[in-house]
């Protein structure tokens, strides 16, 4: 840029010195572009040592492709802008960058983190350990807590009280609602009477609106002389016949309903009210259905008097694997008196199958879906199917073929259970109901209502006639199979219960939700034991050994989790590469059978 400047000064001296008519010789030129001002004499003397001067033109391009090598010298962070020249920011911005260099030559130094007892208390806890020191060990815990932790005293006990609170109000919520649903139903059935009455009352008042008339015709019919009979009245007459005139009666009829009459508010709610009516009518009526036994036995399992079962078993091994089904297999049941397996199927079949060879005896077909569950007799000469079909149906194991269906479920049904009795069958189905069927007259006995999602487990206790069940709704309920109603309901799982079991003993309940949490309750209590989460994966079944020692999960993630309830420890079966959808164990414990979601049966012993 200087010298495009300076030559543009020397081209308008030129033209100056041209102007005022002296020549503009090259070193005038040259003088003035270079800023020299030069004797006459000095110039003579450099034309004649270097020669004449000339000026050329040069254009200078922004990436010099010469040889030289530049230097890109970077601006200050602290200089001026040009044209903004100012004193007073200067110095500014001088006495600021003093001020952060003192600022970076400061040394921060941190207060360093103390250290906290943790790790004294795992030394003398490794230290008592590899000694042997238990008793010492558990004195110095205590102890230690005690220390430690005893400003969270307080809020434990005041998190304890709110726990115990929400217990008792969910428990009289639990009451409330259940007196609230039984006023519910007697006010129910005291529209429906008056609602029945109401044309009956109607028609009785048109019938005086007609007996004045009907009086008077009366009257007129006495007083008046009876007409001449001829033809064939006569001839009857004649032959003894004898004709009385008859005065037309009006009779009630109370099936008689009003068209304009609007339908009443209870005929639009609550259907489960009818039905208890009808089946309760019913039941009078129909001879052949049974009745539920009255039970005197408190302990209705003989083996476990009897005290044959050995120490509990956990170190279960791999045996065999069996592959059944094409698709997933949904439940393994046990024959009650043989060695004999059932393993039902989302192919819509089940298979009989002899153990521990693993023949296949025979193979059921008839549900039009996928299986659910499965159910053996008591006695074992029958078994019972749930579907996705919406049907229950009853199998003979002797010649392999169905000998009843029941139908009445909306929707897919996800499990069915036998009572001891032998003629009664109970389900739950995805429509929110279970239902209770007779199999002696083929119908239902009874449906429950209470739940307010899906009912995904069904089971009767042992020897009673109490049922339990659990649901999506997260909820446990135990129902009086005589009467149909609902005695109890149990709450403390966050997520959906996917089973329920009691043990053989029928004094504890076991139930697993979707997220791996298994819940112990005291049956007699009715009262949460233990809590333990072995999720995330769900539990999709739980089942106890016939000596109730041990607890069985099958879990989601492909682990069998048996739980032993008398020291609470937790072992772990490692086998599956798939979910495991069922686990059961064999009469006398010593074997395990587990069903996988590629269709294959694994054997454990």
């Amino acid at each position: 840029m200087d010298a495009v400047d300076r030559r543009g000064t020397a081209t308008q001296s030129a033209g100056m010195a041209a102007q005022q008519g002296r020549p503009a010789s090259p070193l005038r030129a040259l003088e003035e572009a270079l800023g020299m001002h030069l004797t006459a004499e000095e110039a003579a003397d450099a034309v004649a040592t270097d020669g004449t001067y000339y000026l050329e033109q040069v254009t200078i391009a922004e990436a010099s492709e010469d040889e030289c090598e530049y230097e890109e010298i970077p601006d200050d962070n602290f200089s001026i802008p040009e044209g903004e020249e100012d004193l007073t920011k200067a110095m500014q911005m001088a006495q600021e960058q003093v001020t952060d260099t003192q600022i970076l030559e400061q040394k921060i130094v941190l207060p360093s983190k103390p250290v906290g007892p943790e790790a004294i208390e795992d030394f003398l806890c490794n230290f008592l350990i590899r000694m042997g020191m238990t008793r010492t060990l558990d004195c110095f815990q205590s102890e230690w807590l005690k220390l430690h932790y005893a400003s969270y005293e307080p809020t434990i006990r005041v998190l304890l009280e709110k726990h115990q609170t929400l217990l008792k109000q969910k428990m009289l919520t639990s009451l409330q609602r259940d007196r609230a649903a039984e006023q519910r139903r007697e006010r129910e059935r005291r529209g429906e009477k008056q609602e029945a009455s109401t044309p009956i009352y109607a028609l009785t008042g048109q019938a005086q609106g007609f007996e004045p008339t009907t009086s008077a015709f009366q009257v007129n019919a006495l007083s008046t002389a009876p007409p001449q009979i001829t033809g064939f009245r006569a001839t009857g007459r004649h032959k003894g016949l004898e004709h009385s005139y008859q005065v037309p009666i009006c009779r009630v009829v109370s099936g008689y309903k009003k068209e304009s009459a609007p339908e009443g508010r209870t005929q639009k709610a609550l259907p489960e009210a009818r039905e208890q009516t009808k089946w309760k009518r019913d039941m009078k009526d129909n001879a052949k259905d049974s009745e539920f036994p009255t039970y005197k036995q408190q302990n209705p399992n003989p083996y476990l008097c009897e005290g044959k079962y050995g120490p509990a078993k956990f170190d279960y091994k791999l045996n065999t694997i069996l592959r059944l089904h094409e698709l997933p297999v949904s439940c393994i049941r046990m024959h009650p008196r043989e060695d004999i397996l059932i393993s039902c199927g989302e192919d819509h079949v089940w298979k009989k199958v002899g153990v521990p060879g693993g023949n296949v005896l025979f193979t059921g077909t008839g549900h039009t879906d996928w299986l659910s569950s499965c159910c053996f007799h008591p006695s074992g000469n029958k078994l019972a199917t749930s579907s996705g079909d919406t049907t229950v149906k009853l199998w003979d194991m002797s010649k392999g073929n169905c000998i009843l269906t029941f139908e009445g479920h909306k929707q897919a049904v996800w499990s069915c259970t036998w009572h001891s009795c032998d003629d009664i069958v109970a389900s739950s189905s995805l429509d929110n109901t279970s239902k209770i069927w007779d199999v002696n007259s083929g119908r239902c006995k009874c449906t429950l209502y209470g739940h307010t999602e899906s009912v995904n487990s069904i089971e009767f206790c042992l020897s009673s006639n109490t049922l339990l069940t659990g649901s999506t709704d997260k909820s446990l309920s135990i129902w009086d199979a005589r009467t149909g109603k609902c005695e109890q309901s149990l709450y403390g799982h966050m997520h959906s219960i996917n089973d329920a079991t009691f043990t053989p003993r029928g004094h504890i309940i076991a139930s697993c939700d979707s997220c791996g949490v298994i819940k112990l309750w005291d049956f007699r209590k009715l009262l949460p034991i233990v809590s333990i989460d072995v999720g995330p994966s769900p539990g999709n079944e739980v089942n106890f050994d016939q000596s109730g020692q041990v607890l069985a999960q099958a879990s989601g993630s492909g682990i069998i989790h048996l739980l032993d309830l008398k020291s609470g420890k937790i072992h772990k079966l490692v086998g599956h590469e798939n979910e495991v959808h069922t686990v059961v164990f064999s009469q006398r414990g010593e074997s395990l059978f587990s069903g996988d979601s590629d269709g294959t049966v694994r054997i454990w012993s």
